[in-house]
């Protein structure tokens, strides 16, 4: 399967976020950030902005909860429409049971390791989820750089699901450009955040397609 290009709104122009999310319809979803400055020290949106970006999106949602109490309100971002949610494994208190919830509600369910968060915390429940999202960076701002240091988790988790049969994806977030993309890409993402990467230039639907080019030539 192709990679799968998702740009970040952190990164987009948020007084004219329709004409932002205009400019990225070729992406495969927009990664959606929401923050709520207790999970993760930074304030972006809640539930209201969400729904609205789901009102004017030419793409899917990917909805990422840096929140604390995730087992209570991520079933509600489920049910804006978002075609997948994901919460962290550090906040959830029964994260099985909150996957089953979002499923639910008709959304993939996600979880999301903390550069510091080992897979083990996970492994075992793998096949629950639909997608695992490795954080490259720490939570909670945009623009910082790649940790490659995160790459044997990433690698690590793409073993467990070849030798398992696992249709989950693997989906990375945190300084993804065209000089980084490749090297997650190898080790076994197919699922990109990218943010300035898209958003910073003229034209993103021509980063959009240089990222994606550059992952596939990776992974092949």
């Amino acid at each position: 399967m192709t990679a799968r290009i998702h740009p970040s709104v952190l990164s987009a122009d948020f007084v004219n976020m329709e004409a932002a999310l205009g400019t990225i319809a070729t992406a495969d979803a927009v990664h959606v950030d929401v923050m709520d400055n207790h999970f993760v020290p930074n304030l972006t949106f809640g539930l209201q902005m969400v729904e609205r970006i789901q009102a004017v999106s030419p793409v899917p949602l990917d909805v990422h909860l840096m929140i604390d109490d995730p087992d209570r309100w991520a079933p509600e971002y489920a049910a804006t429409g978002a075609a997948g949610v994901t919460f962290h494994a550090e906040a959830a208190v029964d994260a099985v049971l909150l996957a089953r919830e979002l499923r639910s509600r008709g959304a993939k369910a996600g979880i999301s390791l903390k550069p510091g968060t080992p897979i083990e915390t996970i492994v075992d429940d793998l096949a629950e989820f639909d997608l695992v999202l490795v954080m490259t960076v720490e939570p909670g701002f945009g623009g910082q750089s790649f940790m490659q240091e995160t790459m044997p988790k990433l690698e690590a988790l793409a073993h467990v699901r070849e030798r398992r049969g696992l249709s989950v994806d693997l989906q990375v977030d945190g300084g993804i450009s065209a000089d980084t993309i490749g090297i997650a890409a190898a080790a076994g993402a197919d699922v990109f955040v990218a943010g300035s990467a898209v958003f910073g230039g003229d034209d993103p639907a021509a980063r959009i397609a240089r990222l994606r080019e550059i992952a596939d030539a990776a992974r092949a």
